[in-house]
């Protein structure tokens, strides 16, 4: 967590650096994500504390990569990594 170092939360990687992204709530309609960053989301719009409520996030927060879903055990699952067509960055700056 940005605002809390020592909370641990997962999010979904949205956009990384040089992407612009289309914001969903944010202070700004569009953002373009600074070098060093990530654009984070929740799976729940409006109801999520995640880049939309505080910013882009730098990638020295960045832990670690979910793989599985374990809890509930009905949700059992390998993580596939995929956005969702709504979210997909605007622009991505060539690498």
């Amino acid at each position: 967590s940005p605002r809390n170092p020592e909370q641990k939360i997962i999010k979904r990687v949205i956009a990384l650096e040089g992407d612009i992204i289309k914001t969903i709530g944010y202070k700004k309609k569009y953002v373009k994500v600074p070098h060093g960053h990530i654009w984070v989301e929740g799976d729940h719009h409006g109801h999520s504390f995640d880049s939309n409520a505080f910013g882009p996030v730098s990638l020295g927060l960045l832990h670690a990569r979910a793989t599985h879903i374990l809890w509930p055990p009905q949700r059992w699952q390998k993580l596939q990594p995929t956005l969702p067509p709504e979210r997909k960055p605007l622009h991505r700056e060539q690498e």
